[in-house]
């Protein structure tokens, strides 16, 4: 059975961190692009960051370039989402995302809400 599994959202201040996981399980991980969207309170669901299976190479949303940094580890079948300098308007539900040419894998989210 396909699994993603997002962990480590939560409630931060403005200007702090958060780590987002999102366990894979039941597919080849280390052959598909993995990315995280996120959808704010009342909008459209939006990419936030990509990572390649073939050379790990990234991609980010102008939103987010130099606060975010996307990785992946094909031992643990995991990928991360490193968010700094976090902002309120970065408040949404995260969702993990796996593709492949022929698959494509949803996550349930995760919640992280940025307020003082």
């Amino acid at each position: 059975q396909v699994q993603l599994v997002e962990s480590g959202g939560g409630l931060v201040q403005p200007g702090g961190s958060l780590r987002l996981s999102c366990a894979a399980s039941g597919f080849t991980f280390n052959r598909y692009t993995m990315r995280w969207y996120r959808q704010p309170p009342g909008k459209e669901r939006e990419l936030v960051a990509g990572i390649s299976s073939a050379d790990s190479s990234t991609n980010y949303a102008d939103a987010v370039k130099g606060r975010f940094t996307i990785s992946r580890d094909n031992v643990k079948n995991t990928v991360y989402l490193q968010m700094n300098s976090l902002k309120p308007e970065d408040t949404a539900v995260y969702y993990c995302n796996a593709r492949s040419i022929f698959n494509e894998y949803w996550g349930q989210g995760t919640q992280v809400t940025v307020s003082s």
